[in-house]
């Protein structure tokens, strides 16, 4: 599971579906008490994004027509930990991915700002 945390029009469909999927998974796993520790020390999650993540991603997702019927689900408690790089999470995409690969430079090509916090 991870959270690339950039820009969500960056990522191939694949890409973009697969990480709303894991939105999901953390919050479920944090419903069950399932420990994440080890996706935050990595830099895979960061906790307080989870659900700003999850809404990022279903924006995006209903932009380019896709159906989104899963709201996340009310975690009890603040949650705290982890973190991500999302420089280094672009240039991951940019190095397994074609599809994300050609997004990601059309959107340099135009000077567009590719971090999430700054879109």
């Amino acid at each position: 599971m991870r959270m690339w945390g950039v820009n969500p029009a960056l990522l191939c469909d694949k890409h973009l579906l697969g990480e709303h999927v894991e939105m999901h998974m953390f919050v479920g796993a944090l419903k069950k008490g399932i420990s994440t520790r080890g996706y935050e020390e990595t830099g895979l999650v960061a906790l307080p994004k989870i659900r700003a993540r999850h809404d990022a991603l279903a924006r995006e997702m209903k932009r380019r027509g896709m159906n989104h019927r899963s709201p996340l689900p009310r975690i009890a408690g603040r949650r705290r930990g982890g973190w991500i790089d999302e420089a280094a999470n672009l240039r991951e995409l940019k190095r397994r991915c074609p599809e994300c690969r050609k997004r990601i430079r059309r959107h340099e090509g135009r000077g567009r700002v590719v971090s999430e916090r700054r879109a």
